[in-house]
């Protein structure tokens, strides 16, 4: 195991380990606003994994192209979900009061 690959993975737990205690932290009435931030945040990130598939030359990064193409669209769309849910159900409260 190369220097340059074990200070990658470092960084990957480390970042695994600061996001969950980010979003864990989070109070739910915040959640919507939050996840629309996020949804754009994750749009780049899913171009970011798109531009590094299509510069992969071996099949180990090709694979892991693909992977992170494949996770980066599945964490866009869930957090349209998400957040489409969300407002609908704000969207029932305040059709109930009229």
């Amino acid at each position: 195991m190369t220097n340059e690959l074990l200070n990658e993975l470092t960084f990957f737990v480390l970042a695994i380990f600061v996001g969950f205690e980010v979003i864990s932290k989070v109070p739910t009435i915040l959640h919507t606003p939050l996840m629309s931030g996020t949804n754009a945040i994750h749009g780049i990130i899913l171009v970011g994994a798109i531009l590094i598939a299509a510069g992969a030359n071996s099949p180990v990064t090709i694979v892991l192209g693909l992977v992170a193409v494949i996770l980066a669209t599945t964490n866009v769309v869930g957090g349209f979900v998400v957040t489409d849910r969300m407002l609908e159900m704000f969207k029932g409260r305040q059709a109930a009061k009229k």
